[in-house]
């Protein structure tokens, strides 16, 4: 059969697998049997890259030890199976579909060819409802997750509650958050007792490295690939002995390393040894989905320490405070800065923070505020949010369009909707051409507060006011 021509028919970047079912039930190397040219640009990968060939082996061009794992189980198992994942800086959703009419027969015993094919579809922005498609335990373990790395406004106190969450999630012996900033080469290794820099230099020791030499290694491990969730070591004793050696005189047996990018930037690794194996897609489908998470809350602070802005940063939400917002509005319509040539604002009331500071008290308060701002952060993370008082926050969102606006909004709301006790009225308003600012924020609030009014109309046991004015 001509598989090219079969293939140039999918819309996608898309191509086409084959590997033999050996009589034993092993697997023989993958093979690329066909590229269509929407997806020609993986033959133009490495510069060192051969002719592509009908059969070529598929690590000719690239390797990746997770998308080979898919790969087989899809094709030996005859079951299309799904991928979102955030990888390099970028949101993949990948399909793989055994294709049966390419089967080659074979008799019984002998060896089997099956076929896979594979599309990708990559976005720089994540997809709610491709979020959605994960089952509800990866959901929550997701959302846990982001809500502790807000929970406190320490960053290490952050990172500490986060590589616990990570170790339980995993079932994992030991667990680390390993940060990486490339612009003073300046790593932290975090683990649930904290900062443990001491640690982190015996491993660097181990490998006769300095800690961020410690990183770099550690992506050539990777092998260009985002994670490696490994049931025994033999590719690191492959890949780097002297890591290998390390790891066995620590009585590590098995290990995660999973890459923490910001965009295309890496600021970090998940690192997990000795996890419990039975799990294994559990934890990638939540790491997947998680490493975005790390990856802002790193670069966020990382940003905050090199600007050194903490005099206009709100100290509890650690989101931009009044004041520069207030700074930021009065260039603008001054004319110091120049509008934006669109403008999209949000204003987010957090609904029932009186009830929580009255009953429980306002450490509890504080408390729904970290998580209600950690929320925001992941919806609005690219744009500029600011707490403009006790319980309001703002967003300016310049040079985006309508629907963006509308889409960050629904995340937004899609977002609380995994949680118990963060709720939010929002109102929304959109400029372009001669616009003045003041007056777009003034709409959005009173778009915000019929949203309130309409929350406490559905829900009036929640509403305070009412029970004062009674």
């Amino acid at each position: 059969m001509d598989h090219q021509s079969w293939i140039e028919g999918i819309d996608g970047l898309a191509s086409l697998y084959a590997f033999d079912i050996l009589p034993d039930g092993s697997f023989s190397e993958i093979r690329l049997m066909a590229v269509n040219k929407q997806n020609e640009g993986m033959l133009h990968f490495s510069p060192d890259a051969p002719e592509f060939y009908p059969g070529i082996p598929y690590r000719s061009y690239w390797m990746d030890l997770n998308f080979e794992r898919y790969l087989y189980n899809s094709g030996s198992t005859r079951r299309s199976l799904y991928s979102y994942v955030y990888a390099r800086g970028f949101w993949l959703k990948g399909f793989y579909i055994p294709v049966s009419s390419l089967d080659v027969p074979a008799s019984e015993g002998a060896v089997k060819t099956v076929y896979c094919m594979y599309i990708l579809e990559y976005a720089d922005d994540i997809e709610t409802d491709s979020m959605s498609q994960h089952s509800a335990d990866v959901a929550n373990a997701v959302t846990n997750l982001s809500i502790k790395l807000h929970e406190v406004q320490d960053f290490n106190q952050s990172m500490t509650a986060a590589a616990a969450d990570i170790k339980s999630i995993c079932g994992a012996e030991n667990c680390s958050i390993y940060t990486v900033d490339n612009s003073n080469q300046k790593c932290c290794f975090f683990n649930t007792d904290g900062i443990q820099d001491e640690l982190l230099n015996g491993i660097a020791a181990d490998m006769e490295c300095s800690p961020h030499e410690l990183a770099e290694r550690w992506e050539k491990v990777l092998a260009m690939s985002d994670c490696l969730l490994l049931e025994d070591l033999a590719v690191i004793k492959e890949r780097d002995p002297q890591w290998y050696a390390s790891l066995k005189s620590r009585g590590i047996h098995n290990i995660i390393l999973y890459e923490i990018r910001y965009k295309q930037s890496l600021v970090g690794f998940v690192w997990a040894a000795n996890f419990n194996t039975e799990k294994l897609m559990q934890i990638k489908k939540t790491l997947e989905l998680s490493s975005f998470l790390l990856g802002a809350v790193i670069q966020n602070h990382q940003l905050i320490n090199r600007l050194e802005e903490r005099s206009s940063v709100d100290g509890l939400t650690q989101v931009s405070n009044r004041n520069a917002m207030n700074d930021r509005v009065d260039k603008l319509v001054s004319g110091e800065e120049e509008l934006p040539e669109t403008m999209g604002i949000v204003f987010a009331d957090l609904n029932g923070l009186k009830n929580v500071n009255d009953d429980e008290g306002h450490d509890a308060g504080d408390r729904l505020l970290t998580r209600a701002a950690g929320l925001l952060k992941i919806a609005f993370g690219d744009y500029e949010i600011y707490r403009a008082g006790g319980d309001e926050f703002v967003i300016f969102m310049p040079d985006t369009s309508e629907d963006v606006i509308e889409k960050q909004a629904a995340q937004l709301s899609a977002l609380t909707e995994n949680t118990a006790d963060v709720r939010f009225a929002v109102g929304t308003s959109y400029c372009t051409g001669k616009y003045d600012i003041c007056q777009a924020m003034q709409l959005a609030d009173e778009r915000m507060y019929k949203d309130k009014e309409e929350y406490y109309r559905l829900n009036p046991d929640k509403d305070r006011r009412k029970r004062h004015r009674e």
